[in-house]
């Protein structure tokens, strides 16, 4: 505040007072004019395909050839499938057809996704209205009104009148789903049951210990307590299906002092002086079990965050796995190395129609 040395007064007491006197009242009095008048809504614009009938037909068409296009993708991943057989191991045929199926069922999504974002926004009825809730059961004039509202929206959206593109998209939701069941055959050989696949694996007595990916086998002292191997079986790389062999087989082998393993007395010779070896397939759905914590000692899957706990057998401590970890019996053969004793004694991996 600052003071006038002349007049004796404060010049920001003057200065307010001056605007007091200028506006007629205090700024602490001022209201809100009330003659504000409600501009309303703003005009509606109609959209090309509504004043011009040769847009509206363009648009129609533009809708029912992505909806042909889609049975056209669904039809084309059906093709790949079969042109492209992956059954004996071909890697070259395994990513064509991948590729080619991918490409397939993408056309398929987008054109009916496509087709009817299109619809909705060119060709249905364009207008703005207001929807008032009402209780869940009407009377009988509210269902008759509902009936009528479902006939006209019938009549604005076009779907009776406009044949072409209501049968493409009849046909074109039909053929989606065609190469999903096409795929389904490729769950497994079809002479051969699949139960007794998934409840055995390529492990057999006698079959050495090897580091993944090199298949090398392991001696017991190159396992140090602490330390965590990624195994498959000694020869799997041979194999024409080694990776369908793999999904099954490969095995986490881990070293802890033999004094902190609760073993069970019916697994009681399956390790080695601390040395375990259990499935690195989940119980859950199958991910790779891959995260060991030494300290805790604990397999994570970080699929869906299971965790196995490898002093108690890898029995399941947290997450939506309900079994533990099969374990493979293990010793050690005459120059030391490590081999399986049998193939697991229960089917590896998540449950399945077989399952007991």
């Amino acid at each position: 505040m600052a003071h006038d040395e002349v007049s004796g007064t404060d010049s920001a007491a003057s200065d307010s007072s001056a605007v007091e006197t200028s506006r007629g009242a205090s700024t602490g009095t001022a209201v809100i004019a009330s003659d504000v008048v409600n501009p309303g809504e703003p005009p509606h614009r109609h959209r090309v395909t509504d004043i011009d009938p040769k847009a509206e037909k363009r648009a129609q068409r533009s809708v029912y050839t992505l909806f042909y296009l889609s049975i056209a993708g669904s039809i084309f991943a059906v093709a790949a499938y079969m042109a492209f057989p992956i059954e004996d191991g071909d890697q070259a045929a395994l990513r064509l057809n991948t590729l080619f199926i991918g490409v397939g069922v993408a056309l398929a999504l987008f054109g009916i996704g496509l087709g009817a974002v299109h619809w909705g926004k060119a060709l249905m009825h364009d207008k703005e209205g207001i929807d008032l809730r009402h209780p869940v059961r009407g009377s009988e004039e509210t269902i008759a009104r509902s009936v009528e509202i479902f006939d006209e929206a019938d009549r604005e959206s076009g779907f009776g009148r406009r044949t072409l593109i209501r049968n493409s998209l009849i046909g074109a939701l039909v053929a989606f789903p065609l190469p999903g069941i096409v795929l389904f055959r490729g769950l497994a050989p079809q002479d051969e049951d699949p139960a007794q696949l998934l409840s055995h694996t390529v492990w057999k007595k006698g079959a050495r210990l090897t580091l993944d990916p090199s298949g090398i086998p392991v001696k017991a002292s190159d396992v140090t307590i602490g330390s965590v191997f990624h195994i498959i079986p000694e020869g799997l790389n041979d194999l024409e299906d080694r990776l369908e062999q793999k999904a099954k087989a490969a095995v986490l082998l881990m070293r802890l002092n033999p004094a902190d393993l609760n073993i069970s007395p019916e697994r009681k010779g399956w390790s080695y002086d601390g040395i375990v070896a259990y499935s690195k397939i989940c119980t859950h759905v199958g991910c790779p079990v891959a995260l060991y914590e030494q300290q805790t000692h604990h397999l994570l899957c970080p699929c869906h965050q299971s965790t196995f706990d490898v002093v108690n057998e890898c029995q399941v401590i947290f997450g939506p796995a309900k079994r533990p970890l099969p374990q493979l019996p293990i010793e050690v053969d005459s120059e030391g190395y490590l081999v399986a004793q049998s193939d697991f004694h229960e089917p590896v991996g998540p449950s399945f129609w077989e399952r007991s």
